[in-house]
């Protein structure tokens, strides 16, 4: 018996990185999974891998800042299974550089998948569970909504936002047996950061697996139970005592 066995998940940016991995904690428990993201050929990649150990994994690509992609993410859903009860909001974006150099399409690009992205998704995922009467919604925030780094104004700020948002949605779905939670990672290795010898040599690092750990221990909770925030990063990273 898996954890997850009957659920139905959507995983957003699941063809890479630490949404994939969640992808694979949660199959190897059970889920049946909806992923996407707007790589399509990352999510086959992803489905292909999963799919030959018995995972029941459908494919949907999705821009999660186009508003009509989101809706026929949650339509393709429920077509398919007629039910939802975990969505893990996974996509997102960096830019950075200096306040004075940003350009406005820098910022809003950055908002619109970190931020906006999540409220569609959470939109229309509150739409079915308010309906069904339950349901789960974990998002991936950052250690940087609480320690933010140098040159990174758009990404620490759409993970300030995300807190508000998060907590937003766990007091208006408590009613409604819904629970919303946000894990904030540390420095994890995926595709974007393996190519950076600088962060390579000089930070620790944990892989996407061990994030999906703390995920799947989130998203497996009784339904009466919510972890609303927790902080996951190796032991020897420098946050605490870093400001």
């Amino acid at each position: 018996m898996g954890q997850l066995d009957g659920k139905i998940a959507i995983i957003t940016g699941a063809g890479t990185g630490i949404g994939k991995g969640i992808a694979r904690a949660f199959a190897r428990e059970g889920a049946t999974l909806v992923i996407a993201s707007r790589n399509e050929s990352n999510l086959q990649r992803t489905a292909d891998e999963l799919r030959p150990h018995g995972a029941t994994v459908e494919v949907v690509p999705t821009d999660v800042s186009e508003e009509s992609t989101v809706v026929a993410l949650f339509e393709h859903t429920m077509r398919r299974f007629d039910r939802l009860d975990i969505l893990v909001n996974n996509a997102g974006v960096f830019d950075g550089g200096p306040l004075e150099e940003l350009t406005l399409a820098a910022w809003q690009r950055v908002m619109d998948v970190n931020l906006t992205g999540v409220f569609l998704c959470t939109r229309e995922a509150m739409k079915i569970m308010k309906h069904q009467r339950g349901g789960r919604i974990i998002n991936i925030g950052s250690i940087s909504a609480q320690v933010p780094r140098m040159n990174s104004a758009p990404y620490s700020t759409t993970k300030h936002g995300l807190v508000g948002l998060t907590k937003s949605t766990a007091l208006e779905g408590r009613a409604f047996g819904i629970a919303a939670s946000c894990l904030h990672p540390g420095n994890v290795v995926t595709e974007r950061r393996s190519g950076s010898e600088a962060d390579m040599d000089q930070e620790p690092m944990m892989s996407a697996d061990d994030i999906a750990m703390a995920v799947l221990t989130m998203a497996a909770l009784p339904p009466y139970v919510n972890m609303l925030e927790s902080v996951v990063l190796p032991v020897t990273q420098l946050y605490l005592g870093r400001g």
